[in-house]
This record gives structure tokens, sequence and C-alpha cells, in this order.
């Protein structure tokens, strides 16, 4: 998960004065002390480190904590509002030029998943601004480049301009801009060719491109996963490009976040997207309020309900929401319910976006509960659909046949039954207490 080792760290911190009456210089200067070493630990720049420290310091010290009636919450709302700015302060959203097609130019070097981006950006352009992308293949260097950039292209039926790889990549961006003006596209994506390392060849062909078309967007693909080396390609690419914003690969398998924390601050640009897994669905806007409030295990329910908007059916919620109303839920709906759970994305993920989840027990064990969906799920379809709609019909011979046909044991078939049984009354309940209230329920099937 996205920053585990440093969120670890930092909530464990700032857990020793959030509870504190009275907040000294001496406790502040010990907590910074920390707050300096799980950053420096997560591979945050030490510059960028330094000044944070010193403003987080300077205000911890001043009237609006000492003389709060809360200091200790003060002081961590000092920290969060700290690391917020540090990371850009609001989410820096994507341009839309008011005469179409937006240019958006990708670049960064081999290796840090720009041409996957390329197509997952598009998918993120259509699924939540239903705009209509064009993706241009101008990477004519790199082995099979064309081809997956195409295959990406067929797996989200979405077109992708290419004239191979012996047409010069500038002329292959100006011709992609013309057919999608002919065609009235809304974005032309534009994967460029990287290289190993930055070199004099690359910044060329780079900066002919982007004086030929004169991008709206240009954005460096950098893997986080390669820590200040990420801070420091941007630093490069930067200087020679202007960059607009940065998109950061990875960003879920980077348990330390440094590059996200530090990306902002050396170079002045904005981290416009996060990758968050390798499915093309998985590219997440960049809300820099949002991240400080997960690492500091604040949640990030804003993003919880947005997931929710985005991945659950509102007709099967509503649905949903009549059949425990009348306890007609059956292990069916249950089967569906856990299908969108799923597809919002990883259990643990969703988990860190509910406020104080990282004190509830066998959080740090969420690939358990995953593999205990997998389980649930080879449960219900062992089940015949009599069983399924009418689980009263559970005698010991079902049960044991259950068991054998979802590779589980009799045990955990009887602790199903008894859960669903549970969930039933819980939400027939809720549900009655919310009767008048309009609005799109997402219930999940915690276990």
């Amino acid at each position: 998960m996205a920053f585990e080792g440093l969120a670890d760290r930092l909530q464990g911190t700032i857990k020793r004065i959030t509870g504190k009456g009275k907040v000294s210089e001496q406790d502040v200067k010990e907590m910074t002390r920390e707050v300096r070493l799980a950053l420096l630990e997560a591979d945050v720049n030490f510059k960028v480190v330094k000044q944070l420290i010193n403003r987080i310091k300077e205000r911890a010290v001043g009237q609006e904590v000492m003389e709060s009636l809360t200091p200790g919450q003060q002081v961590i709302k000092v920290v969060k509002e700290e690391l917020t700015e540090l990371m850009g302060g609001e989410q820096s959203k994507i341009a839309a030029s008011d005469r179409p097609p937006t240019v958006i130019m990708m670049a960064g070097l081999q290796g840090a998943g720009k041409t996957t981006t390329v197509g997952k950006l598009a998918a993120h352009l259509r699924k939540n601004h239903n705009r209509k992308p064009l993706l241009a293949a101008a990477d004519i260097y790199r082995p099979a480049a064309i081809q997956q950039l195409e295959t990406l292209g067929k797996q989200l039926d979405m077109p992708v301009f290419s004239i191979g790889t012996e047409a010069n990549p500038v002329d292959i961006a100006k011709k992609a801009i013309e057919k999608a003006k002919e065609e009235h596209y809304d974005y032309v994506i534009i994967d460029t060719a990287g290289r190993l390392h930055v070199d004099e060849d690359l910044m060329d062909e780079l900066a002919q491109i982007k004086t030929a078309v004169t991008p709206d967007e240009i954005f460096l693909v950098v893997d986080a996963m390669t820590g200040q080396d990420a801070v420091n390609v941007a630093e490069s690419f930067n200087e020679q490009l202007d960059v607009t914003g940065v998109v950061l690969t990875k960003l879920d398998g980077d348990t330390r976040g440094g590059a996200a924390l530090s990306i902002k601050a050396v170079t002045g640009k904005p981290i416009k997207f996060a990758g968050m897994g390798e499915k093309l669905d998985q590219l997440e806007a960049f809300h820099p309020e949002r991240m400080a409030s997960r690492i500091l295990g604040m949640g990030d329910v804003l993003s919880l309900i947005e997931k929710a908007q985005t991945n659950v059916d509102e007709k099967q919620a509503k649905d949903l929401e009549e059949k425990m109303r009348t306890m007609s839920f059956t292990f069916d709906d249950f089967l569906e319910q856990m299908g969108q759970v799923k597809n919002m994305g990883p259990l643990d993920e969703l988990m860190a976006m509910i406020p104080g989840s990282g004190k509830m027990k066998g959080l740090k064990n969420a690939q358990l509960d995953e593999k205990q969906l997998v389980h649930v799920e080879a449960i219900i379809q062992s089940m015949t659909k009599k069983e399924r709609q009418d689980p009263g019909l559970m005698n010991a011979s079902r049960k044991k046949r259950i068991a054998k046909g979802s590779g589980t044991s009799v045990s955990q078939v009887n602790r199903l039954l008894k859960q669903f049984d549970e969930m039933k009354k819980m939400m027939k309940q809720m549900t009655n207490m919310q009767k008048g209230k309009k609005g799109k329920g997402m219930n999940l099937p915690f276990m």
C-alpha cells in the first residue's frame, strides 16, 4: 500500500501527542525529530524535510497551538496542513482547451510505465469526464511500442493513430492532431519515445514535438518506486521542457512515498495523477489534502464516495436496499455486492480510506481479508440456486457437499451462514433507520 511505511511511523509518532491536554516546546521538539526521521527513511529529499520541519516547529510553538483548548489536536492539524502544502496544496486539474482537441504530450524514461499510462489516462478521461480521446503512437524506437499502444487501444475500444516506425515523430504528432480536428476528438494523447536515461537526443526530439504542436499539457511520467531518482528525472525533464505536471506510476507499490512528497517542492510542478495499480482503470487524480489525510490515518471519505459512485450501479444499489428492508436479500445478491466492492479496488486501500480504520483489529493483515472474500465467493458458488435463495434448507449433508466443492471446511460454511443471517438483521435495522432519506446507498459486506 502507498505510504505504508511512512504512515505507520508518522501515525505512531503523532499518536503520542494527540491526547495531551498541554503541549510543551520539548514535546514539539521530540515529535518533529521523529517526523524528520520518518520522512528521511521514506526517501524524502533532505532539503525538503528541513524546510517542512522548520515550518511545523514554527507553527506548533505559536499561538494557534499553545493557546488552543486541544493543543495536541492542533499540532496534528499543523502537520496535516504542511504535508498537504508540500504535495501541492490543492488538486491541479487537467487542462481542457476552448478549441478542441486538447493536446497532451506524455514524456518519461523507458520503464516508467509511460505507454500504459497513456491508456489509463484515456480511460480516465472517458469514464470520469465523458471525453473522446485519440491516442497517438509517436514512439518509433522502442521495439513493439506501437503494437503495445494499439493493443491498449483495442482493450479500451479506443482509436490509435499510427503511421509506422519510418515516420518522423513530429509528423506523427501533427497528423494525429489534424485527424482529431477532422473527426471531432476532445483530446489527443501523444505517446513519445523514452530512453534508459536522460540524453540530448531524447530532449531535442521532445522539444521539437513541443514546438510543432504547442501542447496544452506536458505530463512527465515517473516511477515512484525509484525514490529520489524520480525527483532527479523530474528536475532534468522540467529544465528542458517546462512540464505542466507529473504522473506518478506504481505509487501503490511504494511503501515509502518519498517521490510523491518531494517532487512538487523540488520542481514546482504539481502531481496531476497517480497510478494505483496495474489495471487500466487504476489511475487516480492526485489530491494533496486527501493523500495527507491517508498518511496520517485520518481516512479519505471523499475518494471512497467517488469510487462508490463510479463503480456501484445506482439501480442495483436501490434494488439491494429494498431487498434488505424486506429481508428478501439472498446469497445471489450478496455475490453481486461482493463483485461491486472488488471493482472499487483492493480491500486494504478501501479500508485505509475509512477514518480511524488503522486502529481496527486485523487491518495489518488485509491480505487475509482478501483471501477470505475468495473463500466466501467459492462457498456461495458451490451452493445450488435453491440454497442461495433459501439458506434455511441447509442441513449437515448439504454443508458437507458445499465445503468439499469450495475447498473449505464445514466450520467455514457454518460461519458464513451465521454472518449472513446477522448481516441481514443488521442491514434491515439500518435501512429502517434511514427510511425517507434520499440518495444512493452503499452496502459493503464486511466479514
